[in-house]
């Protein structure tokens, strides 16, 4: 017998601490909720749980249940062996089992038979040999992580997730009962396959607590009313595009803690998947939140969701490169401010412009003439940024777009032109939260992050703007005017749609968070009515209101800002000088925008009803005077258009002259 026992002593397994144990590698978030989890190699779920885990309730009732005297015994409990000896042989069936529950981590660690004597005795000598080494603490910690509850689940906390889609911190007692009922027959109990069967045992295991004095019967009769759950239930699977990220960069950590808010970021994946809805079957939504304070990464959603083929839900469109749209106007005032250019309530134009080939025009096709730089920045005015960012350098922008930490790229790798004003860029969602991060935070940048890895560096003293140019520009975002649900002042924000309809921004900010939107397809198709403004900033205002909290105050204007009208500016500030205006050069010489020169102009002079020609010109310096086959026709001091009525049919000459003396001239024919 010696022997024998020696033998089976030398063939058992290790005997493991709970810790060893292989689980599901996890990702958690910030307060250690539960994001995700993943299988282990041979897809089994086993998620890793401690006592402290698991409701104080249910390992009553499983002791009371599986083995009363489990704080007494070494292993093996003799006297309910005996007893369960006795009752086999006098009813002729098992009627208790003798199992301990250190017996049954053994039978689990080992994997092996006990059907048989051969199989029992081994059994037993594993159990003493786990009492030798492990405490009863973690004796019952590793039970709570191997006990079989069907199918591909092991171990109470992946069966809570599955039967009843909660932690088994606080479980009822009518589900811990069933916890501690499934164990015993895994397979046959399974409330997804056999509910009555699932409910039986359970009923079975109430009977018992209420025979030992464990819980009275009237709590077992209310438990016993309890609805069983007839399917499981998926486990999390929040901020999915951030978690596999997160375990590809660290494949060998178990417990992956990334710095999101699990609250947070259920409800924004809610949200993004309410919304993409109904901007169309294929449309897809991405959110990213971060507090700008520390950079934390506090919600991420890649998609209006993971598993949703329609819309490449699989596409992490946080992270893919996209056109920025308007977006970055910000930043280009922002050097204007900084360089001396220009104020909130300088005069710029908004006319017909051409700079050497490129000739952009506004997203409505209208033009406002002459605005302060403030109004054209809230109404998103192109031909003044596009002014603007030819005076401070495209060269300048994607400089600073680099500080704030995102990567903008160039097309074909050539140098950036004034076409990345109004999105001729490619840039991520993630990027623009850097960017908006730095101008909320008065200029200075910060490493957005989200725990799976160090932070980005940060280039030290070098600001993407001084801190008055990203108040300025922080207190004219604070004006723009909100989406109907939304109320003016609450954040400084921005929106932007991309050319064709392709996609659509809003990007904003208060005192703490910075959030980001965006609304399109991951394919790159277009998607008809889609806008930043009608689309994309509802979404970030509701996102807002989901962050919870009071909203922090955006940043008091620093020392030096002058808060002034355009009359009480210093007369350098009243109207947007170019670096040659500030060196003391005259601007370009003005240009006849329409008509070209040499078209034919349909006036309706033949039909009897004749219209004026309209006249536009663009460049100059103001006031001008205006010519038709050399005579004078108008002089204004600010206006770059003019309306003439011709005599009738034929060619007609018409020429400008600025104040500085310089003219263009046009030949056109009229009928």
């Amino acid at each position: 017998m010696g022997g024998a026992l020696h033998d089976i002593r030398t063939s058992l397994p290790a005997v493991p601490e709970p810790t060893a144990v292989p689980t599901s590698a996890i990702v958690v978030d910030r307060a250690g909720q539960l994001l995700r989890p993943y299988t282990i190699a041979d897809g089994r779920w086993r998620l890793p749980v401690t006592l402290g885990d698991v409701d104080p309730m249910f390992v009553t009732m499983l002791e009371g249940y599986e083995d009363r005297r489990f704080a007494e015994h070494h292993g093996i409990d003799w006297p309910a062996i005996g007893r369960a000896g006795l009752q086999l042989v006098r009813h002729g069936h098992i009627v208790s089992g003798g199992s301990t529950l250190t017996m049954q981590v053994a039978r689990l660690i080992d994997g092996m038979s006990t059907r048989g004597a051969a199989g029992k005795l081994r059994q037993m000598v594993f159990a003493r040999t786990i009492e030798n080494r492990l405490d009863k603490s973690a004796i019952l910690s590793l039970y709570l992580e191997l006990a079989p509850y069907g199918g591909n689940l092991e171990g109470i906390r992946a069966a809570s997730l599955a039967y009843f889609g909660k932690e088994p911190k606080r479980l009822t007692i009518a589900e811990a009962a069933l916890l501690v009922a499934l164990p015993q027959a895994p397979e046959a109990r399974r409330p997804d396959r056999d509910p009555k069967a699932a409910k039986a045992a359970r009923d079975r295991v109430l009977d018992r607590l209420v025979s030992a004095g464990i819980i009275d019967a009237e709590t077992a009769a209310s438990a016993k009313t309890e609805r069983i759950a007839t399917a499981r239930k998926t486990f999390p699977m929040l901020a999915a595009h951030l978690g596999d990220a997160a375990r590809r960069s660290n494949p060998n950590q178990p417990v992956i803690r990334l710095t999101l808010d699990a609250r947070l970021q259920a409800k924004l994946e809610q949200l993004a998947a309410d919304r993409a809805a109904k901007a169309g079957t294929k449309a897809s939504v991405a959110i990213l939140v971060a507090d700008h304070v520390t950079g934390d990464i506090l919600a991420s959603v890649g998609s209006a969701g993971f598993m949703d083929g329609d819309r490449n839900g699989f596409v992490d469109m946080t992270r893919a490169i996209r056109s920025p749209g308007s977006t970055l106007k910000p930043l280009i005032y922002g050097l204007a401010f900084e360089q001396g250019l220009a104020h909130p309530q300088s005069l710029i134009e908004d006319r017909p412009s051409a700079f050497g080939g490129y000739a952009p025009v506004n997203f409505d096709g209208f033009y406002r003439g002459t605005v302060t730089v403030h109004d054209a920045l809230t109404q998103s005015l192109n031909i003044p940024a596009v002014t603007v960012l030819d005076a401070v350098g495209p060269a300048r922008l994607v400089a600073r777009l680099k500080r704030a930490a995102a990567n903008p790229k160039l097309p074909d790798l050539s140098a950036p032109g004034l076409a990345i004003g109004l999105g001729g860029v490619g840039i991520s969602l993630e990027d623009l939260v850097s960017v908006y991060a730095a101008l909320a935070r008065g200029g200075r940048p910060v490493a957005l992050h989200d725990g799976s890895g160090p932070p980005e560096k940060i280039e030290e003293g070098a600001p993407v703007l001084e801190p008055l140019a990203a108040w300025y520009v922080s207190d004219i975002l604070a004006d723009v005017p909100p989406p109907t649900i939304g109320a003016r002042g609450r954040i400084a924000y921005k929106t932007g749609t991309s050319y064709g309809y392709r996609d659509a921004w809003s990007i904003g900010f208060d005192g703490r968070t910075v959030i980001g939107v965006w609304v399109g397809r991951a394919d790159g198709a277009p998607v008809p009515g889609l806008s930043g403004i009608g689309t994309a900033a509802p979404i970030l205002f509701e996102s807002f209101d989901r962050v919870g909290g009071d909203r922090a105050p955006l940043r008091p204007a620093p020392a030096g800002a002058l808060i002034a009208s355009n009359g009480d500016l210093p007369a350098p500030l009243r109207h947007f000088r170019t670096p040659d205006m500030v060196a003391g050069k005259a601007p370009d010489r003005p240009e006849i925008a329409f008509p070209p020169d040499g078209v034919q102009v349909d006036l309706g002079i033949r039909a009897g009803d004749p219209g004026p020609l309209v006249i536009k010109i663009r460049n100059g310096k103001p006031p001008f005077t205006w010519f038709a086959n050399g005579n004078p026709i108008a002089q204004t001091p600010f206006a770059r258009s003019e309306s003439w009525e011709p005599d009738g049919p034929g060619f007609v000459t018409l020429s400008v002259v600025d104040s500085a003396g310089r003219s263009d001239r046009v030949t056109v024919f009229v009928e």
